[in-house]
């Protein structure tokens, strides 16, 4: 049985909150899940105590049992210590495409070409 610690939402519509649980990952996101190990709430201020809070000891024995964390979760155990900073491939989302730089590159050529006849 593979083990994922994720986080479960719940919350009304636009009033998200999360708990971080041990779940199989076969289950839904919102579904079955084996443990509670701590609650996420986003809509507090990012250096607010209640905004993360989790039972560290509880979350090194399923790490020690095999279970994976999600991105976002793991990225909160960085945080407060319990696991090592992990290198993160950078996608490159923001960066234009070929077809998008050839244009940029036609205008600043057509922008280049009256100056220079001056």
């Amino acid at each position: 049985m593979s083990m994922k610690i994720r986080l479960a939402r719940g919350g009304s519509k636009k009033r998200p909150h999360y708990a971080i649980v041990a779940s199989d990952s076969r289950m839904p996101r919102d579904g079955r899940f084996i443990e509670k190990l701590g609650t996420y709430n986003p809509l507090l201020a990012k250096d607010s105590e209640e905004r993360v809070k989790m039972d560290i000891e509880r979350i090194q024995y399923w790490l020690g049992q095999g279970a994976q964390p999600t991105d976002r979760v793991a990225r909160f155990l960085e945080a407060a210590g319990v696991k090592d900073k992990a290198e993160r491939a950078n996608m490159k989302k923001a960066v234009p495409g070929k077809k998008a730089k050839a244009r940029a590159d036609e205008r600043a050529a057509k922008a280049a070409a009256p100056a220079e006849a001056e």
